[in-house]
């Protein structure tokens, strides 16, 4: 399914589709058409599969899913519209055109002054996108503290919980998941829809290493070389419908994983990993400020190689010094997954070429591992919640989503200087918390905050105080805005909201 929009003063002004799917999806698209058009376009991304299933009057249940195919391909188009740059307005006064579109451009927009084979290289880099559901990246601040090891065993993970997984190994100067999963003497093949990547155990995994003729070759490429390898495993391979893709990024916080997250675009998190010792750990810090410049949701810090486990008493020594990457979570505020100590079944089991989820193993590492994962599977599971309740056919209302700043756990007086947000799903009509997201804030920038709250789908901002330009920034976004809260715990706050009961003060910052 491809959606084609023009807009005018950021309003969609021309909307069409095409598909080659079936009638369901065909009456899904047209509706979504429909209700997009004169809408803003911000408003028009958050048209949820209830509304079309309810303005078509219902579909057969098998077919519910092309509501939910519909609204996805939209959100995509209106997103690659907002990120657009800004077109000056004509000497007329009047808005110049915004943007040229091709009806098959999967949802992108071509941008004013793009030649078309760059517009026609990102179409298809969007394409290939737009079937995987949850992007997920594995970051590390500097090399050899185990990135590799712990993507795959968290695709592996995946893959064992019954999704369907890619895993990216955008590694190019050491790609050494082909090794870690024993399948490094596979080639790459090629289909009439790209290329194939090499599957193993119902992983689907691409790694320039499936590309060198020998093994022992080094990549001696520049950045251009490199933007184009990644450019090419990511719109050439021909991943299919997945629910997770992995991605195993370079080390560091410059050029390489840079590009990989620009071409990527929006990723629903990543995992950083370092060891204990201060040298590796005090890098994290910059992990996670790339992550937040960016607008990528931190999942969690793990910290690897945390002490020793003795394969034959199973007591664990702590070699490096412990507690590196904990220490330095709390201070971010972000998450700490876990410690993993250093388990030689886990090397044995990379240099023989088998994850370590593949064997059965009630080892503390294993058990340490599980818990990694947890969040990265719960990504699903909230995705799947709120399909569960957007595909229904029934008259409630759809979930609210309310942002909460936070500051030590309760909400931040001043939304602009919190340290994350909760981001609370709610059933208004029940007056019901359904889910909460925590998501570290970006970086403070003036007028940064509306749109980036918008993207995450915020209907209802409640804060301590706010400036009277910012509320009127976050209006524009369709976003209500509640001031002068007290500073309790988000889910009492929320709770408070839903039930009529919030004790709303004077707004205590009004510049």
């Amino acid at each position: 399914m491809e959606f084609r929009l023009k807009a005018k003063d950021d309003a969609v002004a021309d909307i069409s589709f095409s598909t080659d799917g079936c009638g369901a999806s065909k009456a899904c698209g047209s509706m979504a058409a429909c209700l997009a058009d004169g809408r803003s376009v911000a408003d028009a991304a958050r048209i949820s599969p209830r509304e079309i299933l309810a303005a078509l009057g219902g579909v057969p249940p098998e077919s519910e899913h092309c509501a939910l195919l519909a609204v996805t391909t939209l959100k995509a188009a209106c997103e690659e519209y907002l990120s657009r740059p800004a077109v000056p307005r004509e000497s007329n006064g009047q808005a110049g055109t915004n943007a040229r579109t091709d009806p098959h451009s999967g949802g992108a927009a071509q941008l004013d002054g793009e030649s078309d084979k760059h517009f026609a290289d990102r179409r298809a880099l969007h394409a290939r996108l737009s079937g995987i559901r949850h992007k997920v990246i594995v970051l590390s601040g500097k090399g050899g503290v185990g990135k590799s090891t712990l993507a795959v065993n968290i695709a592996v993970a995946l893959v064992r919980a019954g999704k369907r997984v890619g895993l990216l190994d955008a590694d190019l100067h050491g790609p050494s998941v082909p090794t870690m999963l024993g399948i490094e003497g596979e080639t790459i093949r090629g289909g009439s829809n790209g290329m194939i990547p090499v599957e193993r155990g119902g992983l689907k995994v691409m790694s320039i290493g499936f590309l060198l003729e020998n093994p022992d070759d080094a990549v001696i490429w520049r950045g251009p070389a490199k933007m184009g390898a990644i450019r090419q495993f990511l719109s050439e391979v021909a991943w299919g419908e997945l629910d997770y893709l992995v991605i195993d990024s370079p080390p560091g916080t410059g050029d390489e994983p840079l590009s990989v997250v620009q071409l990527l675009g929006a990723l629903d998190g990543a995992v950083i990993v370092t060891t204990p010792q201060k040298v590796a750990a005090v890098d994290v810090r910059k992990s996670i400020t790339f992550c937040r410049k960016l607008g990528i949701p931190v999942i969690g810090v793990v910290e690897n190689m945390s002490g020793f486990i003795c394969p034959k008493c199973g007591e664990v020594t702590q070699i490096l010094r412990s507690g590196g990457g904990r220490r330095i979570a709390e201070d971010m505020a972000v998450s700490f997954l876990g410690s993993i100590p250093i388990d030689p079944a886990i090397a044995e089991a990379s240099d023989n070429g088998r994850a370590f989820f593949d064997q059965p193993c009630g080892s503390p590492a294993a058990k340490i591992l599980q818990e990694v994962i947890r969040p990265v599977l719960a990504l699903a599971k909230a995705a799947g919640a709120r399909e569960r309740a957007d595909i229904t056919t029934s008259k409630e209302k759809p979930p609210m989503r309310i942002a909460i700043p936070l500051a030590d756990g309760k909400l931040a007086l001043h939304f602009g200087h919190c340290e994350s947000f909760a981001l609370i799903d709610a059933d208004v009509e029940h007056k019901k918390i359904l889910a909460r997201e925590d998501v570290g804030a970006p970086p403070h920038e003036p007028g940064l905050l509306p749109s980036w709250l918008a993207e995450r789908g915020a209907q209802v901002i409640i804060a301590g105080g706010m400036g009277s330009r910012a509320q009127n920034l976050f209006r524009q976004q369709g976003i209500r805005v509640v001031i002068g809260a007290p500073a309790g715990t988000a889910e009492t706050v929320a709770q408070d909201f839903l039930n009529g009961s919030l004790q709303t003060g004077d707004n205590i910052c009004d510049h």
